[in-house]
C-alpha cells in the first residue's frame, strides 16, 4: 500500500483516463420483443429511447410504460456491468487491490 503513495501521479492519470472514457461507454437493451429500445451511456444518462410502430399500435399506455422502465433498467444494468470491469481494469493498472475503489468503484462516480 505505501508503492501507492509514490505513485500519485500515475493513479491520477488513470482516473482521469477513466472518468473521459466513461461518457463513451454505452449499452442499449430491448424490452418486449424489441417493443422498447433504450441506450444509456457510463454516467448513467438515458442517450435514447426508442419505441416501434408496432408498440404504438397496441394502444396501452400502462404495457408501454412497463417497457420503457424494463428496456431502460435492463441497459443500466449492462452499462454498470461494464463500469464495473473497466474499473477493475484501472485499478489493477495502479495496482490496487479489487474492491478498493470508492463510489461503487467507479472514481468520479461517488
Amino acid at each position: 500500500m505505501l508503492s501507492l503513495l509514490g505513485n500519485q501521479g500515475k493513479i491520477q492519470e488513470e482516473i482521469q483516463k477513466f472518468q473521459a472514457q466513461v461518457g463513451q461507454i454505452t449499452a442499449e437493451a430491448s424490452s418486449g420483443a424489441g417493443y422498447v429500445t433504450a441506450k444509456v451511456n457510463g454516467r448513467l444518462e438515458v442517450l435514447s429511447v426508442r419505441i416501434s410502430e408496432d408498440a404504438m399500435k397496441l394502444n396501452d399506455r400502462e404495457m408501454l410504460e412497463d417497457l420503457v422502465t424494463a428496456a431502460i433498467n435492463q441497459a443500466l444494468t449492462k452499462v454498470r456491468a461494464q463500469l464495473a470491469e473497466e474499473s477493475a481494469k484501472m485499478a489493477a493498472n495502479i495496482g490496487l487491490p479489487p474492491g478498493m475503489l470508492g463510489g461503487g468503484g467507479f472514481p468520479g462516480m461517488g
